[in-house]
């Protein structure tokens, strides 16, 4: 029994000298569940919705506060003209822009169908799917309005009025999800061989003790980030060609934009992963808390927090303040509209700056960590 205890005693020991392998046992799984709990929803709210009301009456008004009288639209802009549609839906500032022509109060009162186009986003088919939906109850909803005021303004009429949806899909008019995904597919498949290849090819040069002759040489911090990293550059380059080679050949996903602006998003994206990635393997000893520490930072947050399954929008505000920090959140969004939109330089320059600032970080902390060791 007193051996049992000595055992016990010492093995308690020894997972408090070592905090990384603690805080993988005990807040890991508390902020895995925070996560799952807030971040994974199925729920389509807050969808990001302009007006082109061409009408202009009480009527039209109407329709636009039954629309924004629950939690799924918000309305973030009124535009004065339908060539103001194109450039909101091209920048991906809303989801959808829905458009009230004019002598909608006229067809209303003669008791006419009256359509109302929805122009959807659907580079997200998901997301799209569910607006479509919406939308087409929302008109449902509207008809029945109107049908019953007209009944009560007369007892007979000959006939009554509908509002009739005329849904417009934009970038993927199929809805395929197969374009929705590959992006994300692409971004998941490069932070595998980024984060979690590079953080464990360092790790392993300390488990086998060549880190020590690499100390002794007159080898400087630069020089051994960039000759471990360049290998991993052109692994992570290969990888993409592969996945956007078989996204074409077996699901037609054609890059409708500019490929320099998909090879910089790219270089950016892998420069910001792979100094992750050292900067990790900095600060780990084994391989196995290397692969442990790298999957639990990036992969997790990569499927969970990078808007490649899970919209952003629908997560409560401290779970979006997190996405920041995610990687994937830019490279995601800017392959999906650079494949799907033909999105320009511009347009994309939010993304290309946070995974620049978010390479500039890592790389510097990795540098730093890397010249005390050396």
């Amino acid at each position: 029994m007193r051996r049992f205890w000595a055992i016990l005693k010492k093995e308690f020991r020894q997972i408090l000298r070592d905090p990384l392998s603690l805080g993988l046992l005990v807040f890991v799984p508390a902020m895995l569940l925070a996560l799952y709990g807030y971040a994974l929803s199925f729920d389509v709210k807050h969808i990001r919705i302009a007006m082109l009301d061409e009408d202009r009456t009480p009527e039209s008004r109407a329709l636009q506060d039954s629309l924004f009288q629950n939690p799924y639209f918000d309305k973030v802009a009124t535009l004065s003209r339908p060539g103001e549609a194109n450039e909101w839906l091209d920048r991906g500032r809303v989801r959808a822009v829905l458009i009230i022509p004019r002598g909608y109060a006229k067809a209303i009162a003669r008791g006419e169908s009256t359509p109302v186009q929805a122009l959807v986003d659907a580079s997200d088919a998901n997301t799209a799917s569910t607006t479509i939906g919406y939308l087409e109850a929302l008109a449902d909803r509207m008809s029945r309005k109107v049908r019953l005021e007209t009944l009560q303004h007369t007892a007979t009429p000959l006939a009554l009025p509908t509002v009739n949806l005329e849904p417009r899909i934009w970038f993927n008019p199929e809805l395929q999800s197969a374009k929705f995904l590959i992006p994300g597919l692409i971004g998941l498949l490069l932070m595998l061989s980024g984060v979690v290849a590079t953080s464990v090819s360092i790790v392993r040069e300390k488990e086998r003790e060549t880190m020590e002759q690499i100390m002794v040489s007159p080898i400087r911090p630069e020089e051994l980030i960039l000759g471990k990293l360049l290998p991993y550059v052109v692994v992570g380059i290969g990888t993409m060609l592969a996945v956007l080679s078989l996204g074409y050949l077996l699901f037609d996903v054609v890059i409708k934009g500019s490929y320099l602006l998909l090879s910089l998003t790219t270089l950016l994206f892998l420069f910001a992963a792979l100094g992750m990635g050292v900067l990790i393997s900095t600060v780990t000893r084994t391989q196995q808390m290397a692969f442990q520490v790298a999957v639990l930072t990036s992969m997790l947050p990569a499927i969970i927090l990078s808007g490649f399954i899970f919209p952003i929008q629908n997560m409560p505000l401290p779970i979006q303040a997190i996405t920041y920090l995610i990687i994937p959140r830019y490279f995601v969004a800017a392959l999906r509209e650079i494949i799907l939109k033909d999105a320009s330089f511009m347009d994309v320059l939010p993304h290309l700056i946070g995974l620049l600032i978010l390479g500039l970080l890592f790389n510097l902390l990795a540098a730093r960590r890397l010249r005390k060791t050396i």
